[in-house]
């Protein structure tokens, strides 16, 4: 139907294409405003006319069809009123199994580069929302039909494992670091910035382990990879809690024998300059500060390795997209890299290589600091979260089965969906008040609303409906329920477009709101078996709704809470 409207529109105006009129195309705060609101404040400068005037002009060349009950101006728009009976059975007769998903990214790969930890310290909260946001992206891409690579680019290279492998010789012990694991290694990292606060010679010698270890020294390389594999097995049990796969863990490491090729080509072109030693890339005419190539000792930089990454990616998978999902303070680094790469005569740099940036996380306002020693660790933060989830669950329904298994789909869900609801560059800050409310704009709330869903079904003993008697289902809560489900195909599509995983999580909650005011006003266990099977139609689909939104999200629900 909303198709319908958009040609209409687009019949009676020149001056906007259809992707336009979609997207400035509403659904009125009120029922006896219509069902859908075409906004003319767009077309008051093309026309040179107020738009109340053109919402009259417009509304008067739009015939009235069986689908529309009317067509009228309401001031500034132009307001349409569905056939209630056509819309639903539009509307039901779209919802399928894969509803939502496209084809329009078939043959196209996106590779996205999420989470990356650095290697021998601990996945502190604040690696979370590069990893929640990197998963729903990558489920929101698979769900539009793009092949995905999702990389996890490891901070397992550069001069901090040079300190680390100081501290270790100085400090540490094999003992210690075998029975404390990541916690042993963080307090010798934190130990050795103590100790060169005084010693300036320390960062000397971390300096010539890190040489070591890119000349291939054999203790260097052995000590280092002993590190990694301790922290891979720390990373993969928080991935595994977060239901978090990868495609491929190829950290910095994986690039240091792929970087003196980018070097080489750099200085081939003419874009190396030596800057005190060290070998840079001057970007003053992009008002930018150099892109840092090479160190005074030769040795590669980050910037490098992640150059090197580009080119390997691109060759390897021929992505269509390369996204980053770092925080905002890495913002310049890629600029500055993707405009090397440019630079290089590389044009699809300009449009294929993206940021997707994101605001600081803290728990109860306090910021997280791993040098400092003051973290909050991901692993603790999910339990405490299950386990309160678990407290409620046993004050409210102690009877439920499966109690740990509800818990871990709420009490995680509670952390992802929160990290979600807002635009991702704004900061995050929870409280477990907020975010374990089951009556807030919240995941209990909206997986609370799944499982009221799914025991509609069990007390109707109804699971699948066929063809219903539309006319039954047009009362107003019915009717904007059904457009709310309406969207999500286009909600997919605009959270792709956007790289927005908000809008996925705005729209789920927008979903639970509208089945909950349906809920409330339309009981489905009743005598008449055709209102019956109408109404549980609506509930199937509203379920089915849910549940695909949350799984964009990575976010599981569970059938009985």
């Amino acid at each position: 139907m909303k198709n319908k409207i958009i040609n209409l529109i687009d019949d009676a105006i020149e001056e906007l294409d259809k992707d336009t009129i979609a997207g400035i195309l509403e659904i009125p705060p009120k029922e006896d405003m219509g069902d859908f609101a075409f906004p003319c404040f767009q077309l008051a400068k093309i026309f040179r006319k107020a738009p109340n005037m053109i919402a009259e002009e417009i509304a008067g060349k739009i015939e009235v069809t069986k689908d529309l009950s009317k067509v009228v101006p309401m001031g500034p728009y132009v307001n349409f009123f569905v056939n209630k009976e056509i819309y639903v059975k539009e509307v039901l007769g779209k919802v399928g199994e894969n509803y939502g998903s496209s084809d329009i990214g078939k043959g196209k790969t996106i590779c996205i580069d999420y989470s990356s930890p650095n290697v021998a310290k601990n996945f502190h909260v604040g690696h979370l929302r590069t990893t929640i946001i990197g998963n729903s992206l990558y489920h929101i891409f698979d769900k539009l039909g793009y092949h995905v690579e999702r990389i996890n680019h490891l901070g397992d290279w550069g001069t901090q494992f040079g300190k680390l492998i100081v501290a270790y010789k100085k400090w540490g012990s094999k003992e210690a670091v075998e029975e404390k694991g990541i916690p042993e290694l963080l307090d010798l990292y934190v130990k050795f910035h103590k100790e060169a606060e005084e010693d300036d010679s320390l960062n000397d010698q971390a300096r010539e382990w890190f040489a070591k270890m890119e000349q291939g020294d054999q203790e260097a390389l052995s000590i280092w990879e002993w590190f990694k594999d301790i922290s891979l097995v720390e990373y993969k049990r928080i991935y595994n809690v977060l239901n978090v796969d990868f495609d491929h863990y190829t950290g910095e490491s994986f690039y240091r024998d792929k970087t003196n090729a980018v070097v080489k080509e750099l200085d081939e072109k003419g874009l190396l300059k030596e800057s005190e030693g060290a070998m840079i890339v001057d970007l003053d005419e992009y008002d930018m500060a150099p892109c840092l190539v090479t160190k005074k000792d030769g040795s590669s930089i980050y910037a490098t390795r992640d150059l090197a990454a580009i080119f390997y990616r691109k060759n390897t998978y021929n992505f269509d997209k390369c996204i980053y999902v770092t925080g905002l303070e890495q913002k310049l680094h890629f600029a500055q890299v993707f405009k090397v790469v440019e630079l290089m005569g590389y044009e699809w740099a300009k449009d294929q290589l993206i940021h997707v940036p994101y605001g600081l996380v803290s728990l109860e306002g306090g910021k997280l600091s791993t040098r400092s020693g003051n973290i909050v660790y991901a692993e603790d933060i999910l339990k405490e979260s299950v386990s309160k989830i678990k407290e409620i669950i046993e004050q409210k329904n102690p009877d439920l089965e499966n109690k740990d298994e509800v818990a871990k789909k709420v009490g995680i869900g509670a952390i992802i969906f929160n990290d979600l609801y807002n635009q991702r560059i704004k900061d995050v800050t929870f409280t477990w008040e907020k975010i374990h409310n089951f009556d807030g704009e919240t995941c209990p709330y909206v997986q609370y609303t799944y499982a009221r869903a799914a025991s509609v079904l069990r007390k109707t003993g109804i699971t699948e409906v066929g063809e219903i008697d539309a006319s039954l289902v047009t009362d107003d809560t019915s009717v904007a329920l059904l457009k709310e489900i309406e969207r999500f195909p286009q909600i997919v599509k605009t959270a792709a477009e956007r790289l927005e995983p908000s809008v996925v999580s705005r729209y789920v909650m927008a979903v639970a709101q509208a089945f909950n005011r349906f809920y409330h006003e339309n009981q489905c266990n009743v005598e008449d078996e055709n209102l019956m099977k109408a109404r549980v139609k609506l509930v199937i689909v509203a379920k089915q709704v849910i549940k695909d939104g949350l799984e964009l999200l990575g976010i599981q629900c569970p059938e009985q809470m």
